[in-house]
């Protein structure tokens, strides 16, 4: 059985939305709660903790398995097994977030080069700016922050390194971005001993597979129709598919059934057309998981 670490926080509403969407639903006593428990044989106990700190404490054994940021893996500097991304932030499904480093947009600096030695960064991650600058041959004074980063500038600091979806933040607040640091992405983390024990092993991938096939499935439909023959394959045409569409032929009649996957962004447009082509008795399913 594994022990299972979730974070708490930025995180924490996604995660909990997506264990559940995957039937393995996290359920504890009330929001304030740490400790949760899973109604799934694979898993023995889990704790939501902060994802400053998951990485490394999968790494030291407390935990199989976590989810973190990619950002907090690199920052601890952790050794864990990187085994799937997952591909959500805090606000759903979306593009990787970016660490950038950013500057007041009147301080004439256009790139990480024009700041001098000496310049105060204000940052949640130290470890990443440390490298980053010394990657630059720059020195600067790092200044440790713990939220409300680009409040520090200018009083206390003259630039930040900072995690960002859109950089509107930093913008509201009168700075720009001049650099990109790290992209991260949320990450399941294993400890390497538990990865390479064969029935944790196996448990592990047993998850990830219903995790994954909850993030495949988002956003898309399933699309059952019935078509006359003549207009097979006009109907055919139109129709998105992942592999090719399943096609079988109704009982004692000249109609055939069809059944493909969609996204439902497109079915608005793609409804009208299907009908328009000869497709009857359309029917738009939802989807729960797409198991590859």
């Amino acid at each position: 059985m594994l022990n299972l670490v979730v974070p708490k926080g930025s995180l924490e509403k996604e995660t909990l939305r997506l264990f559940a969407e995957a039937d393995i639903p996290i359920k504890r006593e009330s929001e304030r709660e740490y400790n949760a428990r899973v109604p799934d044989p694979r898993i023995d106990r889990v704790k939501l903790l902060r994802p400053q700190e998951i990485a490394g404490y999968v790494q030291q054994g407390y935990f199989d398995i976590g989810i973190t940021g990619y950002d907090w893996v690199c920052e601890s500097k952790a050794d864990v097994a990187e085994v799937m991304d997952l591909d959500y932030n805090k606000q759903g499904v979306g593009a990787p977030v970016r660490i950038v480093l950013a500057v007041r947009q009147d301080s004439g600096v256009a790139r990480p080069e024009d700041l001098r030695p000496g310049t105060r960064i204000s940052t949640e991650y130290p470890n990443l700016t440390r490298q980053f600058f010394d990657s630059l041959g720059t020195p600067v004074e790092i200044m440790v922050s713990y939220g409300a980063t680009e409040a520090k500038v200018p009083e206390i600091a003259d630039a930040v390194v900072e995690i960002t979806e859109t950089g509107s933040t930093l913008a509201r607040h009168g700075m720009k971005i001049v650099a990109t640091v790290l992209e991260s992405s949320t990450k399941l983390v294993a400890n390497k001993t538990s990865y390479a024990d064969r029935a944790k092993r196996r448990e592990i991938d047993e998850i990830c597979t219903l995790l994954a096939g909850v993030i495949e499935g988002r956003g898309k439909v399933l699309l059952k129709m019935n078509v006359p023959e003549e207009k097979l394959e006009a109907v055919i045409s139109a129709l998105p598919t992942m592999k090719a569409p399943t096609i079988s032929r109704l009982f004692n009649s000249g109609y055939y059934s069809i059944e493909t996957v969609a996204a439902r962004t497109d079915v608005n447009l793609l409804l009208p057309k299907l009908k328009k082509r000869g497709a009857e008795d359309i029917l738009e399913l939802p989807i729960t998981k797409i198991i590859k």
